[in-house]
């Protein structure tokens, strides 16, 4: 045992600046110096490790690959004090780039300067635009050479940055941009913990662990080399630190087995190197170890901000701690040699030392208020009410910045702070309405909770329990959610009605995507027991539209003057009453009031609203797919950001449908699979009928009616009744169309009359006109005509061009079929001139042969040009017709200006075009008419 047992082996030599050798991670290198390549298509890799497995050391080391390749490399590095500090890893990644943040059009750089507290922030932040803001920047980098943002220890990233740095990973395909982030392996990273590519570190083979030692300068042997080996079980960082301790007590002095590691014990592996390291602040001098103290407590990357601080390189204080091994010299003050040296200097000081850094730290920073407030807090042994309000304080910045993850922790310690237990409540209830924005409804319930139980004040408890379900209701539980919103609500009725018809129209929008009757049962009965106070009747006529539009849709019809009146200047309640309108099948209202919200106020909020993907399918009734679409990106870019699966999934559907429209079939089903692994359908069945209409829809696309009429089958339940009360019935034509194609006539004619039975009188002017156009299809030939005239008798249905197009198509098809071929001329025409401006691919070519047939001579029109593109592709020169520039582009579609650019080099030639002022003759009718009407 006396040898050394490495033996030969691969070592990957430290490059220039580098401390340490790298020894067998041959294989993790490589994949590290791949996606570092100019040439690599991957452009995000998230590695992994348990602490001390080398993950630093490996960013490093291709960091510096990229940069002798000429990549431009912005770094930031995690740290625990900073996470509660909004956008602060964000900050360190631009600051090396300040010229190019003031290059960013207006509306980015305000944004991004306000994330940074450059500037006053607004009342509402637009993360959206933030996050388009850094994939431009970067982007625009990336014009004059490669980009890589390396992130290590991820993990103690404030979520504000993670967010905007996960919205700008998800969307740098085809860019030269790279994103490197390091974090421990028992910690996900918000953002990018579900679909980022992973490369693990393990533990070191025997063979390498033993290489490692035989590189150390004094490397040691026998019973001393195996019980470090053993200890280290392969972490590189124990490998190095063990050895070091049994050096650094060989050179004073001891023998024998003082000089062997200790025994290994029950302690984690983390704890024995946290105590060795400690053991070395032993004999340090008294100015190293205040230095050493205050290092710790600031606890940054970035110490020389500070630069009345005690981190200065040429200190003689550090020079012992340097020797020791705990502290390196950079080029920007001293920093820590690893995390877990941090730890120990910190937790072996006393806690009146640590308060004393703290006061230090925080008197030092008097002209960072942030700063400031958590190091008073740090020092507080007990509750402190100028410290609570100080923190609170702090959290209103983080808000107003965007910053909401530390908004909602700072007001969580503020709470801690307070002196009396009401006003802890009082910011424990605070705390949870701003982790509402963050996503994290396990936090949201945990801040809720620890608020009832420092409070008895029924309002504040009341409070708390909203603040929960606001969240919840856009979650994917919705059995478990409505339940407790329901149950909430019944037991607030008596006593604080307001705050449970809050509660209960939480509840209703539950009931909107889960689509079980008995909760709508639950709904009626709970809101039968508040009183009917006029102050009340908004929300009153939200829960009941809501969760039971048919049952007296001619009075909830009768309030919508008034609703309209009452919405007029604000914007929250103009966007509920579009929702309402559309529940109500009237489009054009609801279209009027999407378009009046998005125009004054745009989509700024930080969460989806509830029912938010109504936008969404208003603009596909009305033949506004570019619009759709355009809704559809910010809705699942905010759904994304903030995790909510239900919210991702609703975005998805409608993609997912307007791609069949359009007949790119493939990609539909692609979105509707996305959407179906997203939830469960019985607990979704919104999600889930609106998913299974858009597969039918694309079989149909692709002449698959058997196909079709499975899945549309499937949003009725085995005896014929509704899957879901409101998303079901707008497929009975669609269903009846692939039935009579199918040969199961038969079947899907029981389920139209159940549904007319079932709405009776309730049934909207559209909903009667597609149950007429599903008579139509399924009667015997002789008595079609009445229910194909009777499905186009009201002009109103103009408002749904498609469905009445494909109204016209049948009832033209019946008449050339009934050799009334004259008369079929005239809705053929207009069904085709309908499909081409919509840019309906499939149903166009299915119309323009059924015009052939009927003799009509049918020219290829511009429409045909756009068939080679993709659906991006259609957007990107939908947008570019109306004349909008790159940027402009890129903002709606949250792409950057280079991807933009890139998707319209490689559009013009498919169009047949060279010039961007071409683009409106050419497509003018196809795609601004299906992209955009009036404003937004």
């Amino acid at each position: 045992m006396d040898k050394r047992t490495g033996g030969p082996g691969p070592v990957s030599r430290p490059e220039p600046g580098t401390e340490e050798p790298i020894v067998g991670r041959d294989a993790e290198l490589a994949r590290l110096f791949r996606t570092v390549d100019p040439a690599s298509s991957d452009p995000l890799l998230l590695l992994v490790g348990e602490v001390g497995t080398g993950k630093s050391t490996l960013l490093d080391s291709a960091a510096r690959r990229a940069e002798a390749n000429g990549a431009r490399v912005l770094r930031a590095h995690g740290s625990e004090s900073e996470s509660t500090l909004a956008f602060s890893a964000l900050h360190q990644v631009l600051r090396p780039v300040p010229a190019a943040v003031e290059a960013l059009p207006e509306r980015q750089r305000t944004a991004l300067r306000h994330a940074f507290g450059a500037e006053p922030a607004p009342a509402e932040p637009d993360l959206m635009m933030i996050g388009t803001a850094v994939l431009g920047l970067l982007s625009a980098l990336g014009d004059r050479q490669p980009v890589l943002v390396v992130v290590d220890d991820a993990q103690w990233c404030d979520r504000a940055s993670l967010d905007a740095l996960s919205f700008t990973a998800r969307r740098l395909a085809g860019e030269p941009v790279t994103m490197l982030l390091g974090a421990r392996a028992d910690s996900p990273v918000p953002g990018f913990d579900r679909h980022a590519p992973v490369l693990a570190l393990g533990p070191l083979d025997d063979a390498a662990a033993n290489r490692l030692l035989d590189l150390r300068p004094e490397s040691p042997t026998g019973r001393t080399r195996a019980r470090i080996l053993d200890q280290a079980a392969g972490n590189p960082l124990a490998l190095t630190e063990l050895t070091r301790a049994a050096t650094l007590t060989r050179a004073a002095g001891a023998h024998d087995a003082t000089t062997e590691p200790p025994a290994a014990g029950p302690l984690p592996l983390t704890d024995r190197l946290e105590r060795i390291f400690a053991a070395r602040l032993d004999g340090l001098p008294a100015a190293t170890t205040r230095a050493l103290l205050l290092l710790a407590a600031m606890d940054t990357v970035d110490s020389a901000a500070v630069p009345a601080g005690p981190w200065h390189t040429e200190d003689d204080a550090w020079l012992p701690a340097e020797r020791a091994g705990l502290v390196r010299r950079t080029g920007r003050g001293v920093r820590f040699r690893h995390p877990l040296v941090r730890s120990a200097v910190y937790h072996t000081a006393s806690f009146d030392a640590r308060h004393a850094a703290h006061r230090a730290l925080a008197e030092l920073l008097r002209h960072e208020p942030d700063r400031r407030a958590w190091h008073l807090a740090a020092a507080c042994p007990r509750p402190d009410a100028a410290v609570s309000a100080e923190l609170e304080r702090t959290a209103d910045r983080a808000r107003r910045r965007g910053g909401y993850a530390a908004a909602a922790k700072a007001l969580h310690r503020a709470a801690e702070l307070a002196p009396g237990r009401e006003d802890s409540a009082r910011l424990l209830v605070r705390a949870a309405a701003t982790a509402v924005f963050t996503g994290d409804l396990a936090w949201v319930e945990e801040l809720a909770a620890a608020a009832r139980g420092r409070t008895d004040d029924a309002a504040l408890l009341a409070e708390a329990t909203a603040q929960a379900g606001r969240l919840a209701a856009l979650t994917v539980r919705h059995t478990t959610v409505f339940a407790r919103l329901a149950d909430a609500a019944e037991r607030l009725a008596a006593e604080r009605p307001a705050t449970a018809l809050d509660l209960l129209a939480g509840a209703a929008v539950v009931r909107f995507y889960s689509g079980q009757d008995a909760q709508r049962d639950r709904v009626r009965e709970i809101l039968g027991r508040l009183p009917e106070d006029a102050s009340h009747a908004w929300l009153r006529t939200w829960v009941r539209t809501v969760s039971d539009p048919f049952t007296d849709r001619a009075g909830l019809l009768s309030a919508l003057p008034r609703l309209a009146a009452e919405a007029e200047h604000r914007p929250e309640r103009l966007t509920a009453f579009a929702i309402m309108a559309w529940v109500l099948d009237e489009t054009p209202l609801a279209v009027r009031a999407f378009d009046e919200a998005f125009g004054r106020w745009e989509l700024r909020g930080p969460l989806p609203e509830g029912l938010g993907g109504a936008a969404a399918w208003t603009y596909v009734e009305q033949g506004r797919w570019g619009r759709a679409r355009e809704v559809c990106a910010r809705f699942g870019a905010v759904a994304a950001a903030t995790g909510l699966d239900h919210a991702m999934a609703c975005a998805a559907t409608v993609d997912a449908t307007v791609l069949a429209y359009q007949g790119d079939t493939a990609a539909a089903r692609v979105r509707a699979g996305d959407a179906l692994a997203l939830v469960d359908p019985l607990q979704s069945r919104s999600v889930s009928v609106y998913a299974r209409r858009a597969l039918g829809a694309a079989a149909a696309a692709d002449g698959a009616y058997e196909a079709a009429y499975d899945h549309l089958r499937r949003v009725f339940t085995a005896d014929g009744a509704p899957v879901h009360y409101h998303a079901s019935y707008p497929a009975l034509a669609d269903l009846a169309a692939a039935a009579v194609r199918a040969g199961r006539r038969e079947e899907a004619a029981a389920i139209v009359e159940r549904s007319a039975r079932a709405l009776t009188e309730d049934a909207s002017p559209r909903l009667r006109a597609l149950i007429s156009r599903a008579r139509g299809l399924l009667a015997d030939p002789e008595e079609a005509e009445p229910h194909f005239r009777a499905a186009l008798a009201d002009p109103a249905l103009a408002h749904w061009p498609f469905e009445r197009a494909q109204t016209l198509l049948d009832l033209a098809e019946w008449l050339r079929r009934r050799r009334r071929i004259a008369e079929a001329r005239g809705p053929l025409t207009e069904a085709l001139e309908t499909f081409r401006r919509l840019g309906a691919r499939p149903w166009t070519e299915r119309a323009r042969a059924e015009a052939r047939a009927a003799g009509l001579d049918v020219a290829d029109a511009a429409p045909d040009a756009l068939a080679g593109l993709s659906p991006q592709q259609r957007q990107i020169i939908g947008l570019a017709a109306r004349g909008l520039t790159n940027r402009e582009i890129g903002e709606r579609l949250f792409l950057s200006p280079r991807t933009v650019s890139s998707h319209l080099y490689r559009s013009f030639p498919k169009l047949g075009i060279t010039a961007r002022s071409q683009l409106r003759d050419l497509i003018e009718g196809p795609l601004t008419a299906a992209g955009h009407h009036g404003p937004g």
